[in-house]
């Protein structure tokens, strides 16, 4: 009995549950993937479903804030999932949401295993306890290394240092949407957004970081673009 009320009270380790976030990670990441390359109007239908999958979890996690917070969902998925279709349709579309794409992996990746090796300092600890400052210089590191990887393929930025700079930066930025996502289940006393995706939970839980990217990256390459 002694023993066995020890085991329970272990902590659980920081790696549990990697090999489901790995998996589910992968093959969402795949279909995506396969959905991105053929694009036209199956990317825009996916896009649109994925919408409306996420203005569902928005209203649970809101329906306690009144109407308000609930006139905010529309645009706060709308604007994020219409700057994605832009860029998928633009010339090069591809390459430019794959940059988008890889960065902010890479800025989850990073901070995630930065976070469980050196741990330290708690970036935000009221909002995100789990989240540290060595988790964010990871997550900044793994991106502007995959950003300057993928300046052989994006047109946007033109240099190798300002692919390597944008990286960096939205890795901050990705990590700002983490946190805003994290305050909101608080808020709402829940874990997840929903089940969807197994060990990452909803959908707005997976890309909660490319939020507030793809409207700010959609405005780079539209100002590149009038600026050409």
């Amino acid at each position: 009995m002694e023993a066995s009320l020890e085991s329970s009270s272990t902590p659980p380790s920081p790696w549990s549950g990697l090999i489901t976030r790995s998996l589910s990670a992968a093959l969402l990441a795949a279909f995506f993937l396969g959905v991105l390359w053929e694009g036209s109007w199956i990317f825009t239908w996916l896009v649109t479903v994925a919408a409306l999958i996420m203005m569902r979890e928005w209203n649970g996690l809101t329906e306690r804030e009144g109407a308000l917070w609930r006139a905010a969902g529309l645009f706060y998925v709308s604007i994020p999932c219409a700057s994605l279709i832009w860029l998928r349709n633009e010339p090069l579309g591809m390459q430019l949401v794959l940059y988008v794409i890889f960065t902010v992996w890479a800025t989850d990746i990073g901070a995630y295993f930065a976070g469980r090796i050196i741990g330290g300092p708690k970036l935000a600890p009221v909002i995100s306890p789990n989240k540290t400052w060595a988790g964010l210089g990871g997550g900044m590191l793994a991106a502007a290394v995959i950003g300057g990887i993928a300046h052989s393929f994006t047109p946007c930025p033109a240099s190798l240092l300002g692919c390597i700079g944008l990286g960096a930066l939205i890795a901050v930025i990705a990590q700002g949407g983490d946190l805003f996502e994290s305050g909101l289940k608080r808020r709402a006393r829940v874990k997840d957004s929903s089940s969807l995706i197994p060990g990452h939970g909803g959908l707005l839980d997976r890309i909660d970081g490319l939020i507030p990217v793809l409207p700010l990256f959609a405005l780079l390459v539209y100002f590149a673009k009038a600026a050409s």
